[in-house]
């Protein structure tokens, strides 16, 4: 390297052509090497220059430009240091950030997979917003005494401003889901929680929002018992169909006061090896360049005799790729309830 530099400033008719080339080798190590490293080379940039200065005595140009040079060299080198410094320093506090981020997501979002004598349960989960590790589409599964409890929803709008009123939701759901031996019970504090949030949000002039969820009590009875409060209907894939239940569409969480009659509790069959697929409008609104919904019942069959752990995924991914560079993207979260084939 330094004989090709020798070279190529022995050829140049003007120093300028070795100062571009050098000024661009601390630069590229501050932004890709190590505090050390950068050191190194700002360091055999500034020898380099100085050799070649010294080499180069009889060419006729001025000192005052020589010196010059040199300090402008040195005056790189030390600023790619100090920058590379920095950008490390900021690497190591991003990474903080992120394990912190990644510690709240795993209290808030349990992993999964999820295995309880009932079912077995697993998923993707996906913020919009890449660089956050929670957004505003919520899932959450809890052993009670009366059968396995799985909630998913999703808080209007996304990103970080639907944080509080999905932590409200899950937090509510995990305390109440043990205690209260109806799902009508367990609703109604569910949109309690979501009430009590949007009047804190309003005292600090946040805005109001509710949550459209789907809230499923899975037991050792051949049927499931489902409340819908605005969400999405589940799919049942069993024996290579895929059905989607009838069920009574009540009012989101948080809006209950606006609704004429109580949240319902349905009933279907859900026999021992079948799966449901829950999932977010994250999902079932992704759009296509020229605005085409992805077509999820379609897609669904093509993808039914997957295993209930790769599903998820294989949605998530086809959906991504139907939306393309220009398609609209959401939060998704897509969850996989598979009947243990035992009880």
């Amino acid at each position: 390297m330094t004989a090709l530099v020798m070279l190529l400033s022995a050829l140049a008719a003007s120093p300028v052509w070795l100062l571009g080339l050098l000024v661009f080798l601390p630069g590229a190590a501050s932004a890709l090497c190590t505090v050390r490293q950068t050191k190194f080379v700002s360091a055999w940039t500034a020898l380099v220059v100085i050799v070649t200065v010294l080499v180069r005595h009889g060419d006729g140009r001025p000192w005052l430009d020589r010196i010059l040079m040199v300090l402008l060299t040195l005056a790189l080198g030390a600023a790619s240091v100090y920058a590379c410094r920095h950008r490390i320093r900021r690497e190591h506090v991003m990474l903080r950030l992120r394990s912190t981020a990644a510690a709240m997501q795993r209290h808030i979002l349990r992993p999964l997979p999820i295995v309880t004598d009932d079912v077995l349960v697993d998923g993707v989960y996906e913020p919009v917003q890449e660089d956050r590790l929670i957004g505003g589409d919520i899932y959450d599964v809890v052993v009670s005494p009366w059968g396995t409890r799985i909630l998913i929803g999703d808080v209007q709008g996304k990103g970080l401003p639907a944080v509080g009123a999905a932590f409200a939701a899950i937090g509510t759901f995990r305390a109440t889901a043990h205690r209260e031996p109806t799902l009508t019970a367990l609703v109604d504090s569910l949109d309690a929680s979501v009430v009590r949030h949007n009047s804190y949000a309003a005292q600090t002039g946040e805005d109001e929002r509710f949550v459209t969820a789907l809230i499923v009590n899975v037991d050792a009875h051949e049927e499931v018992q489902v409340i819908n409060c605005g969400h999405i209907p589940p799919k049942l894939l069993h024996d290579a169909t895929v059905t989607t239940p009838a069920l009574t569409s009540g009012v989101p969480l948080g809006l209950a006061e606006l609704a004429a009659e109580p949240a319902t509790v349905d009933w279907f069959a859900f026999p021992p090896g079948a799966t449901l697929l829950l999932t977010t409008d994250g999902l079932t609104e992704t759009r296509a360049a020229d605005g085409t919904f992805y077509p999820l019942a379609e897609r669904l069959t093509k993808h039914v005799t997957l295993s209930p752990t790769d599903l998820p995924r294989a949605l998530y991914d086809d959906a991504r790729a139907f939306a393309g560079e220009g398609g609209q993207h959401d939060d998704v979260a897509v969850l996989s309830v598979r009947r243990s084939p035992y009880r």
